[in-house]
């Protein structure tokens, strides 16, 4: 049977997983397939397995000179004590990220990388341009024109958003194949910030500690730690997801405009939120009256999303089903929460072998999703169409693995 993306199908049999999970499945038809079990999920290739680690490698470093020169400016211990207390706010917001990214979830060295260029890179390039900001207005007799405003107001959102924003970016054209929408955009986005909020909450709580002691310390900790550990993320978010938008309908060409339209609203709120706290003469009314319902759309908007991921993966399943590779109570099973949860539930039952494999199967189901979702959404899918053969070989190992875990575990 042929798709419309022009990859012959090959007829293989339902298997009676669903059924195992609670599903009534309807009766095999035809003659099972082949197994393939012992095909290799898709991997990256070696080239970019070496470039992400040299990326991570050097983002490392980048780190550790941050490190350093916080340390210089704060001293070493008031670096520690406030590097425990920004991990509050920050596992606060990755728990958040990690809630989001349950449905298809992205790779954890891309993850790495996205914290570790917020955390670095995207701190490394405000500073560096802040240096020569004050350098060229040094030398140029301009030290009038600075005002705190100005920095707070213009300076900061402009460069800490695009230098986030960047980060996005390269991930996107990086590792194109693990950025398929939206919801992506918005889990990269979302962990950059957080990395970057992390460093910025460190040096914050710093200053607050030196100037106020810890009465100053713990009054900057409520109003960056407790009230506003999302800022960040809510601005750079409209980066990310602006660019996963451009990423499922557009080619590279569009997608860059979309990242640049999504670095509008990023700026723009990053503005507002800094000019806003600035000049407010009650910072909580402000807060109310900015923070809360900015919050609670960004609530609504991954809701959405997320949602969208589950009608996604139920649509491009069923083209499968239709080609014989799932039986539609699969499709149930796996485009559902409650599916889900009901065939995990089943499958351990059955031990920690086939409890591994029906994670591995409702994964790798889910990949193929949006494998065919890219194919289908992007002219040039040569490589995607590659990526799709390997995964349907991986899905077809996990139903082996489910079916006969015995077998399956003897050969491994």
């Amino acid at each position: 049977m042929s798709d419309p993306s022009g990859f012959q199908l090959n007829q293989s049999s339902p298997s009676v997983i669903a059924q195992h999970a609670g599903h009534a499945a309807p009766r095999p038809a035809g003659r099972p397939a082949q197994s393939v079990w012992n095909q290799p999920a898709p991997r990256p290739s070696l080239a970019l397995t070496v470039i992400g680690v040299v990326a991570i490698v050097l983002l490392c470093v980048v780190g550790l000179l941050v490190l350093g020169y916080l340390s210089l400016a704060l001293g070493a211990t008031a670096v520690v004590i406030c590097g425990l207390l920004a991990l509050v706010p920050l596992l606060l917001v990755l728990q958040v990220v990690r809630w989001i990214d349950r449905w298809e979830p992205e790779p954890r060295g891309v993850l790495l990388f996205a914290f570790l260029w917020g955390a670095a890179a995207s701190v490394a390039i405000a500073l560096l341009f802040d240096l020569a900001f004050q350098l060229t207005l040094v030398a140029t007799n301009s030290t009038a024109l600075y005002t705190e405003f100005g920095a707070l107001a213009v300076q900061a959102p402009i460069i800490e958003e695009s230098a986030k924003g960047f980060g996005i970016l390269l991930i996107f054209l990086v590792a194109r194949r693990h950025f398929d929408g939206p919801v992506d955009g918005l889990v990269y986005g979302a962990t950059i910030a957080a990395g970057f909020a992390f460093t910025e909450n460190i040096q914050y709580f710093g200053q607050s500690l030196i100037e106020g002691g810890t009465s100053g310390l713990a009054s900057v900790f409520f109003l960056r730690a407790i009230l506003s550990p999302f800022a960040h993320v809510m601005f750079t978010c409209c980066t990310g997801i602006a660019l996963g938008f451009g990423a499922q309908r557009f080619g590279v060409a569009g997608a860059l405009g979309m990242w640049l339209l999504g670095l509008v609203p990023a700026i723009f709120l990053h503005a507002l939120w800094n000019g806003g706290s600035y000049i407010a003469g009650n910072f909580l009314a402000f807060y109310i009256a900015l923070q809360v319902p900015l919050f609670l759309v960004a609530i609504v908007i991954a809701v959405l999303l997320r949602q969208h991921e589950m009608r996604v993966t139920r649509r491009r399943l069923s083209e499968y089903a239709d080609a014989g590779w799932f039986t539609p109570a699969e499709v149930e099973m796996l485009s559902s929460w409650e599916g889900r949860r009901r065939a995990r539930a089943w499958a351990r039952t059955q031990g920690s072998g086939t409890a591994d494999a029906m994670q591995r199967f409702t994964l790798d189901a889910t990949r193929l999703a949006y494998a065919r979702h890219r194919i289908l959404r992007d002219r040039n899918h040569l490589g995607k169409q590659r990526d799709e053969r390997q995964i349907l070989e991986a899905v077809s190992a996990d139903r082996f693995a489910l079916l006969h875990p015995t077998v399956a575990g003897a050969r491994t």
